[in-house]
């Protein structure tokens, strides 16, 4: 089953360091959806934003065990990407 792009590209994570990030080393971050890989995230970003990608680096964030009244409970699994542009290309949304 082939995703949209919209769909493989949940949402851009910014935080602190991630802005940094994009400022300093040219690097993006994204929440994309658990089965795909990464020239899907390239094609994906490449699409959107119209910009030209290096390198996409993933990983896989595990769910974090918390105890409720009910008993333990745990949050979902997520994968993050990090993109790397050429050094002439930015995204206006960081």
């Amino acid at each position: 089953m082939k995703l949209d792009a919209t769909q493989v590209i949940k949402r851009p994570l910014i935080t602190e360091k991630t802005a940094w990030e994009a400022e300093a080393r040219n690097r993006y971050s994204f929440e994309v959806a658990m089965g795909v890989s990464k020239d899907e995230i390239k094609s994906a970003v490449q699409s959107i934003y119209g910009v030209s990608v290096e390198k996409v680096s993933t990983q896989i964030r595990k769910g974090k065990y918390f105890r409720t009244r009910f008993g333990p409970a745990k949050t979902s699994s997520w994968k993050k990407a990090t993109v790397q542009l050429k050094p002439e290309q930015t995204i206006e949304l960081f």
